[in-house]
């Protein structure tokens, strides 16, 4: 089965195009452990468990498909790239791309919002960033948004308005300690029963966490093992004295964002948050899909290495690509 992360009838005529080639689609079982998935073509099975994994995720056929960001050395997206300037490899060996999109599709995100005592002189600020997040979005986008300080309490759900999420989140006064893993927990379930299959899960914080029930390599598995594209906008100031959840803070988000092909974005100057919550709403717009038929058939239970390169066709900058890095060749 291969999860819809673009327009269904895109990659209906690309499956049809194999057929009439009479190019054989070989069935093929992927099982994810402990390593980042294949995005886009899995199939959820199982139960979900409040202390292990949310879901056990398989993968069936053979058509990987890797949703990629491309951004410039200023963190702008490159909207404007062709199949050609994409290469893709799965350990050392070049694949062949057969698949390419780069549609606005919608997309499911969850905005997991600091609201602890130390952003008592950046609500404002943080106020307007989710503002500018939802005016560069698609419309067509849903969302739901939890704060957290002690613990995580959803502000609002996907079936209200952003015109709600902004009203419920302008009578929060920050207060208290922060539980940032226990928010993505959150965050991560309350996907699994989202609307569209490209999901997101997006957070803006200024520290680490002290007053979470689950530790850090409980919710990287976690994330490892979802379909879920994960991002942080950490805002660290610059003075001398920081708590260890402050110096740590970027180290903490960069290690749940990059398992996913996301990123963490981290910035000392708190009124370049709104700026940076509009870029990352438009890179989410706007990502690339690749898909290929690995040249390895083999279900040997092996880690597959994905790398991907891009070129810039205008040779005037150095352009960086986001993607999962890899998947296990496991049989269920």
């Amino acid at each position: 089965m291969v999860r819809k992360l673009f327009n269904p009838a895109g990659l209906a005529s690309f499956l049809s195009a194999l057929l009439l080639t009479n190019t054989p689609i070989v069935a093929q079982s992927l099982r994810l452990a402990d390593s980042p998935p294949v995005l886009g073509t899995s199939l959820k099975t199982g139960s979900p468990s409040s202390h292990s994994r949310l879901e056990s995720i398989r993968i069936s056929a053979d058509l990987v498909l890797v949703p990629v960001t491309v951004t410039d050395s200023l963190n702008r997206p490159q909207t404007d790239l062709v199949r050609d300037n994409f290469t893709v490899f799965e350990g050392n060996q070049p694949q062949q791309i057969r698949y390419f999109s780069n549609e606005d599709s919608p997309i499911s995100v969850g905005l997991l919002l600091d609201v602890s005592s130390s952003m008592q002189d950046k609500i404002d600020t943080e106020r307007t960033a989710v503002e500018q997040f939802f005016n560069n979005a698609n419309p067509e986008d849903d969302y739901f948004a939890i704060t957290f300080n002690n613990r995580p309490r959803v502000l609002s759900d996907v079936a209200q308005s952003i015109t709600g999420i902004e009203t419920e989140l302008g009578l929060v006064k920050p207060s208290g300690s922060t539980a940032l893993l226990d928010a993505v927990y959150l965050g991560l379930s309350k996907l699994r029963n989202a609307q569209y299959s490209r999901r997101a899960l997006v957070i803006i914080s200024d520290g680490g966490d002290n007053s979470s029930r689950y530790k850090l390599r409980e919710i990287k598995s976690l994330i490892a093992e979802s379909d879920v594209m994960v991002y942080a906008i950490g805002v660290f100031g610059t003075g001398p004295f920081k708590s260890f959840e402050e110096a740590m803070g970027g180290r903490w988000l960069s290690s749940m964002t990059d398992v996913t092909g996301g990123k963490t974005t981290t910035i000392q100057d708190v009124t370049r948050l709104p700026q940076e919550c509009a870029l990352l709403s438009r890179e989410l717009r706007n990502q690339y899909v690749l898909g290929y038929r690995p040249s390895d058939r083999v279900v040997d239970g092996k880690w597959r290495k994905i790398k991907i390169t891009v070129t810039n066709p205008s040779d005037t900058d150095q352009l960086r690509p986001y993607y999962r890095k890899g998947y296990f060749a496991t049989t269920p």
